[in-house]
């Protein structure tokens, strides 16, 4: 597959306005990035907590999402939030894990705690019941 060049990319980034923008923002982004841009998907909600954009990509594109140690994914995130504070608001995004997916590495939940993301971990029903302190 033939990328379009940088400079069309950030074009089209930049002066995408008719929807949302940060969701709009994200789409492009991602879809420069991947090889199955049809499969790209973005759910947007809105909440108290600021807005939530919830990325779907094909399995085989996961890897070029997320990045070596996450630092795509960060990168990505870190853009969002600029792009959200032009707008006074917090723009978070949740990266779904695709069907047939291979599950996160060590490094990936690694990258995810040192930004304060919280993975799921597995607790005995004894850590459960501790962690409610009755």
């Amino acid at each position: 597959m033939r990328l379009p060049p940088p400079t069309t990319v950030i074009y089209t980034i930049v002066y995408q306005y008719d929807m949302h923008e940060d969701q709009q923002f994200l789409e492009a982004l991602v879809k420069a990035l991947v090889d199955q841009p049809e499969a790209v998907k973005i759910n947007r909600t809105v909440d108290e907590m600021g807005v939530l954009l919830t990325l779907d990509v094909h399995a085989d594109d996961m890897g070029k999402i997320i990045g070596r140690s996450g630092n795509t994914a960060k990168a990505i995130r870190t853009l969002l939030r600029v792009v959200g504070m032009k707008h006074d608001a917090r723009v978070n995004l949740k990266i779904n894990e695709p069907e047939g997916g291979k599950g996160m590495t060590r490094d990936m939940s690694d990258a995810m705690e040192d930004e304060g993301i919280v993975t799921s971990t597995v607790k005995s029903l004894d850590e459960a019941i501790d962690d409610l302190k009755i």
